[in-house]
């Protein structure tokens, strides 16, 4: 059975990473940076949610006859969040670096937010770490975005999957 959920689970798992990136482009195209949105606010949270949720289902219901205990669903649900993180990273690198504009985008955008600190957020980040973080901005690149955007996709995706593992979960009935 285990076989049948990491197919599964490979399958929605490369799906949403493919989505995932053209989502990605997308928003980047629209005039909105994707790797200035907050994670709490991160359009994975849903892609993530309708992977996981439609991985555990067909699982539980087609190859389980309606059982599904939570270790199956944790199994299922992090092998598509590790894909979908990994493919959209890789191809986020792909993307970055035919796409100059990409990263300098960002840079520039990061820079400007920054600078917009007012003198109290500074004080409470401290002088030395807000000028240490600003000083780094220039040597940004794709491969630190890319870092980024993968733990970012892990943290979230794990979040998303103990939820929707508890939710799913369904023991035989004695």
């Amino acid at each position: 059975m285990v076989k049948k959920l990491l197919l599964i689970s490979v399958r929605y798992g490369a799906i949403g990473g493919i989505l995932g990136i053209i989502l990605l482009i997308c928003m980047y195209y629209l005039g909105r940076h994707p790797m200035l949105i907050s994670p709490f606010l991160d359009f994975r949270l849903l892609l993530f949610g309708i992977f996981i949720f439609f991985t555990l289902k067909e699982f539980r219901d087609y190859e389980q006859q309606g059982v599904l205990y939570f270790s199956q669903a944790m199994i299922g649900g992090l092998t598509v969040t590790m894909l979908m993180s990994a493919i959209s990273s890789l191809l986020l690198l792909l993307f970055g670096t035919l796409v100059k504009s990409f990263v300098a985008d960002y840079i520039v955008q990061v820079t400007a937010y920054v600078k917009s600190f007012s003198t109290t957020d500074i004080e409470r980040i401290g002088k030395e770490i807000y000028e240490r973080n600003l000083k780094a901005l220039p040597a940004t690149n794709i491969s630190n975005l890319a870092i980024t955007y993968f733990i970012h996709g892990l943290v979230i995706g794990f979040f998303v999957n103990i939820i929707l593992s508890v939710i799913l979960r369904r023991q035989p009935k004695p």
